[in-house]
């Protein structure tokens, strides 16, 4: 992971969510389980809601928050994500799916908490609280929402 400012951690983190969404998307017309098909295309959808709001962020932040460095103090494991999307979600089962999207999420919110801990500028805290705020509360939905359906 190569970022260098929190203005690129948004970009990075709103491309997660966007590549996930497609990902998911793409796994759910090939899914062979009606049920496993539905929660992608349901967990497509909150995602791409995710990447949306994460941009969001970009606009509301100050330009010099934005531009704030994180590079020195940003040491973390990547994000493990499908990124090519070679449909591994659609060889799983609900309850896979379900582990996998809330690993994923449980890992942004790791990275946000990291840089949490080590942000010195108010400003930055802030955009960071923010962001964790956001991650865990669409989190705490989706797991809600997810439970609902495997209640069906």
């Amino acid at each position: 992971m190569d970022i260098k400012s929190f203005g690129e951690l948004i970009e990075w983190t709103r491309d997660l969510h966007t590549h996930l969404a497609q990902c998911l998307g793409h796994c759910a017309t090939r899914h062979e389980e009606e049920r496993a098909g539905a929660l992608l295309e349901y967990l497509a959808s909150h995602e791409s809601e995710l990447a949306r709001i994460v941009e969001e962020f970009e606009g509301q932040s100050a330009s010099n928050t934005l531009e704030t460095r994180v590079y020195d103090y940003l040491r973390h494991n990547p994000i493990e994500t499908h990124r090519t999307c070679d449909e591994p979600y659609a060889k799983l089962d609900f309850q896979g799916i379900y582990r996998e999207v809330m690993d994923f999420h449980e890992q942004v919110m790791n990275l946000y908490k990291n840089l949490l801990d080590k942000a010195e500028i108010p400003e930055a805290r802030e955009l960071l609280e923010g962001l964790l705020e956001m991650e865990t509360n669409e989190s705490m939905r989706l797991a809600r929402q997810i439970g609902r359906m495997d209640d069906l």
